[in-house]
């Protein structure tokens, strides 16, 4: 977000999102994008992860989505989190969404996030809860 307002001089906001996975101890975590390696696809990705957790029980396919999301307008920096909790499933469903959507599987909403509509996934993600609370903090301030 530094470079994006350097570069502009304009308020920037950025955000960075990773998948974490308990029985991985975290993994994917910071390296979600190249799990499977460099210049990979989404499928290579999310064909490595399932093939790692072929053996662990429904009940320990824990996971979260984190995304923290940074503004800056020269004179504050915030930052905040979002987190998306959910279980990653045994294969992919759904064909919205990109990543690991297809496979990270929402309890409350009985659906992975692939198989929602961009409207309810955006309502719940973890970058809109990571956004909105940068909104909130920007509000506060009087920013907005």
């Amino acid at each position: 977000v530094r470079a994006a307002f350097a570069h502009t001089g304009l308020p920037s906001l950025a955000d960075d999102t990773g998948l974490a996975v308990d029985a991985l101890g975290g993994a994917p975590g910071v390296c979600s994008s190249r799990y499977a390696g460099e210049n990979v696809s989404y499928t290579d990705n999310v064909r490595k992860l399932l093939q790692e957790m072929k053996n662990i029980p429904q009940k320990q396919r824990t996971a979260r989505f984190a995304t923290v999301a940074a503004f800056t307008d020269g004179s504050r920096e915030i930052t905040e989190e979002g987190i998306l909790e959910g279980l990653i499933t045994f294969d992919p469903s759904g064909s919205d969404g990109f990543g690991y959507d297809p496979i990270f599987y929402i309890p409350e909403k009985n659906a992975t996030l692939a198989q929602l509509e961009l409207s309810e996934k955006n309502k719940i993600s973890h970058r809109a809860r990571a956004l909105q609370k940068i909104v909130e903090q920007l509000r506060r301030e009087k920013v907005i």
